[in-house]
């Protein structure tokens, strides 16, 4: 009987791997591209290229805290014991047992000393995609200047937004544009966990691919006057049309199409009747009313149909200057006034050149526009914020949990 030629090994291919770097899966729905590491030096070698050293203490400590964290994120938001929606299963006590991290890869890999069952392994796959998702959420180095970055573009808003003597609010600028508002409103930070949630679901599993961290929605009387108020933050540059991310744009409130083709003859009325701006105002608003939406939500799933919004994603040049520099420098000047000090010869000849004065990058933030009977229905039953969030939680607990859900033949509704 032919012998294996030793060379096969070489071409021995790893098609999950290669279906993640050319074809655009996420290691989130892939189950063995691990399967090359066989022991704790191939485990410790690949940690190395993610960017941690374990045989340093600090940052093997580190792993082994996102670890813990992930089998608590695990328990409070996928499992029955936290919640009531969640499958109706445990962790595996070998999981408890684990003192060093590269344990946990080569149970996901089947190269454990331990015997584990099949689900057994495929648990410590599904904490190690959760742990690389809390590890992302953490290292967005942006995070860090993330009031600098709230306050610089909702400042960019706030200024053109005003209330009359009747508390009424406006969308005003100098010259006199002025489009009455029902509401404005800022999205509050999101949670840490509601972030992580949102990654294990998205396709593009890294911090930096989050649009909404920061939210803005304007809601206004009619259609009308949110297709005017776009107009109004263009010509106002509080957005810039080059900083639109054109993938994150949706439109389920105006059929713009069905309005192009059917303005100009109001235009071309407007003009032959010399008609007043109220009446046109009003004819206007009635043909927008008449163009009907489109209402498949291409790009989230989650969204009901039934949803009626506008929504962009802008991004804006955040600029940050360091505190540290300008308090380092007033201590300098006093240092320079007692040059004879030892220490201030010290703090003198300190080389400051590594550490910014300034930062500078561009962060995205998510606008939503809407009318206010639009407002009213998505607030309410399926189109609801409550039911988005809840289906969101699902799908992200269906996916991560897949391999597991299909092994044991579980009913997830």
């Amino acid at each position: 009987m032919a012998q294996r030629p030793s060379y096969l090994n070489d071409y021995a291919f790893n098609w999950e791997s290669f279906d993640i770097v050319c074809s655009g899966k996420s290691s989130l729905d892939a189950t063995n591209y691990l399967a090359g590491l066989a022991d704790r030096t191939q485990v410790s070698s690949f940690l190395n290229g993610y960017g941690f050293n374990i045989d340093d203490p600090v940052e093997s400590a580190e792993l082994f805290g996102i670890f813990q964290e992930a089998l608590q994120f695990i328990k409070r938001y996928f499992l029955k014991e936290g919640n009531p929606e969640g499958l109706d299963m445990r962790v595996p006590n070998y999981l408890y047992s684990i003192t060093n991290i590269s344990e946990l890869f080569l149970a996901a890999t089947g190269m454990s000393s331990a015997k584990l069952k099949n689900d057994e392994q495929q648990w410590a796959g599904v904490v190690l995609k959760v742990m690389h998702t809390l590890l992302h959420t953490d290292k967005d180095l942006r995070y860090r200047y993330f009031s600098t970055i709230q306050q610089q573009i909702f400042d960019r808003f706030y200024k053109f937004i005003h209330r009359d003597e009747e508390n009424r609010l406006f969308l005003r600028n100098d010259s006199g544009t002025s489009i009455p508002l029902y509401d404005f409103q800022t999205k509050a930070k999101k949670t840490r966990d509601s972030i992580v949630i949102k990654l294990l679901h998205k396709q593009e599993n890294v911090a930096e691919e989050l649009f909404d961290r920061i939210g803005i929605r304007i809601i206004t009387h009619n259609k009308l006057d949110a297709l005017r108020v776009i107009r109004f933050l263009q010509r106002n540059h509080i957005i810039i049309i080059n900083n639109i991310k054109p993938s994150r744009s949706q439109n389920s409130l105006v059929s713009l199409k069905t309005l192009r083709t059917r303005i100009f003859s109001l235009y071309k009325e407007s003009i032959r009747t010399e008609m007043p701006e109220n009446v046109f105002y009003q004819k206007l608003n009635e043909l927008i009313e008449d163009c009907s939406p489109i209402t498949k939500h291409h790009d989230n799933r989650h969204t009901s149909d039934e949803y009626r919004a506008i929504h962009f994603t802008g991004r804006q040049l955040i600029k940050y200057r360091n505190p540290f520099m300008a308090s380092f420098n007033e201590v300098r000047k006093q240092a320079m006034n007692d040059r004879e000090n030892p220490l201030s010869q010290s703090l003198l000849q300190l080389d400051t050149s590594p550490i910014s004065q300034d930062v500078r990058f561009f962060y995205p933030f998510e606008v939503q526009l809407t009318d206010y009977e639009s407002h009213v229905k998505n607030t309410q039953g399926e189109a609801s914020h409550a039911e988005y969030k809840k289906a969101q939680l699902k799908s992200a607990m269906k996916r991560i949990f897949k391999p597991i859900i299909e092994m044991n033949n579980l009913k997830v509704d």
